[in-house]
């Protein structure tokens, strides 16, 4: 007989992995009607916002999405002017990616959309709520990786 603890329902992984895309499936909605951007567009936008000019393999870990989406993405980003491509300096097979005007622009009007997106998503957490949500994955992320790499040693 299954115990409670056996049932998918009460499956820590698999929870988190339906509210995630069903979080995402909300965004993606508001990307595509607003922005004409796709998630992995969004992403690769929106971290190139933050963190300025990136390789495509510094994307992929920040994005968490593997080569080829991110270069499908960059591709995307670059035939729309919203990215440039410059020569790495330090690395001669690969190039920067940043944003251009036309995609610094668009971040500007996007993050706030964003965040309205975020409010109404977790309009029925309080605050106090969000900040323990946003610690705890924290906690589960920092745990992930460290896991990830005692595994690689």
């Amino acid at each position: 007989m299954p115990t409670r603890n056996s049932r998918l329902a009460d499956f820590l992984p698999y929870l988190l992995t339906l509210t995630a895309e069903s979080v995402s499936d909300v965004f993606a909605e508001e990307y595509r009607e607003r922005f004409d951007l796709r998630l992995p567009e969004w992403r690769v936008l929106a971290v190139l916002g933050d963190a300025g000019a990136l390789t495509q393999r510094d994307l992929a870990r920040a994005t968490l999405m593997d080569k080829v989406a991110v270069n499908r993405a960059c591709r995307i980003l670059e035939d729309r002017a919203l990215v440039m491509r410059s020569p790495n300096d330090r690395d001669g097979r690969s190039h920067h990616l940043e944003l251009s005007d036309t995609g610094r622009a668009m971040h500007k009007e996007m993050m706030p959309a964003a965040f309205a997106i975020e409010r109404r998503v977790f309009a029925d957490l309080s605050e106090i709520e969000r900040r323990q949500l946003r610690q705890l994955l924290g906690r589960v992320r920092n745990t992930v990786k460290w896991l990830d790499s005692s595994q690689a040693a």
